[in-house]
């Protein structure tokens, strides 16, 4: 079997474990519909490789406004690797207590809002504490985990607590322990991770069940759409309209901060 044979055929088993999870899946996107009908925004987080899932929700095509996309540079910057904002400092940051409240301490957020935070092991501080800080809020959370590798990993949380610990409703991504899915022969450590496939199932399928809720409730979402499916003019009506009420709704976040 080639590697390509083997990293689809674990895909295919990320697709059923994600099948697995239709009825909490449909719990996540009934809680981020009512925070987007009420006016208010779903706060996305993740730190490290797990912002790539904050980016997949929201901006990009197919996706629409309602969400609050928390990216920390000091944690997720990776392009330089090595040197000035480098992987090094990226993997500590994720570890340092404290650095969640002040994140947090930015917004004006109440329980109507909601959350999505990810961590593949589910164990570094930083992801944590997002957590328990939106929890201190009211805020429901839901977290995206690869459930094996959590359970294999080592909290860096003092008190041993994970980021599930802190969820309302956990989701799986089904990667493997290590997330890497691939053996090479005369290879010691497998390679090719799977968390990145299965997590963008999830936020994917969450995405569209959303999408479907607010149609139904007369609010249909602005969703960013190519102007190769409709057409130039309408594509640039969808986007532009799609970030002020982007803007319209961030501002809520701010209005009353530290009042």
């Amino acid at each position: 079997m080639t590697p390509t044979e083997q990293y689809l055929i674990k895909c295919r088993s990320l697709v059923e474990v994600v099948a697995q999870q239709h009825s909490l899946i449909q719990q996540a996107a009934d809680g981020f519909a009512q925070t987007i009908l009420a006016g208010r925004m779903v706060h996305l987080f993740g730190s490290g490789h797990s912002r790539i899932l904050v980016e997949e929700m929201w901006p990009r095509y197919g996706s629409f406004p309602g969400f609050n996309p928390i990216v920390e540079l000091s944690l997720s910057f990776h392009n330089l690797v090595v040197g000035s904002n480098g992987q090094r400092q990226a993997m500590f940051l994720e570890n340092v207590s404290g650095l969640a409240d002040r994140i947090l301490r930015n917004f004006d957020m109440t329980p109507q809002d909601s959350a999505l935070v990810v961590s593949s092991s589910g164990c570094n501080i930083v992801p944590i504490e997002m957590a328990e800080g939106f929890k201190q809020r009211g805020i429901k959370v839901v977290a995206i985990i690869s459930r094996l590798h959590s359970e294999a990993s080592k909290s860096q949380h003092p008190t041993g607590k994970k980021l599930q610990d802190f969820a309302d409703i956990v989701l799986d991504t089904g990667a493997p322990v290590g997330d890497a899915m691939v053996r090479i022969e005369g290879l010691d450590t497998p390679v090719a991770p799977g968390s990145t496939v299965g997590g963008c199932l999830l936020v994917n399928t969450i995405k569209a069940e959303v999408a479907d809720r607010l149609t139904k409730a007369g609010k249909p979402p602005k969703v960013l759409t190519a102007g190769a499916v409709v057409g130039k003019e309408k594509a640039t009506e969808l986007f532009e309209a799609a970030y002020d009420e982007h803007a319209r709704r961030l501002a809520k976040l701010y209005e009353k901060i530290g009042a």
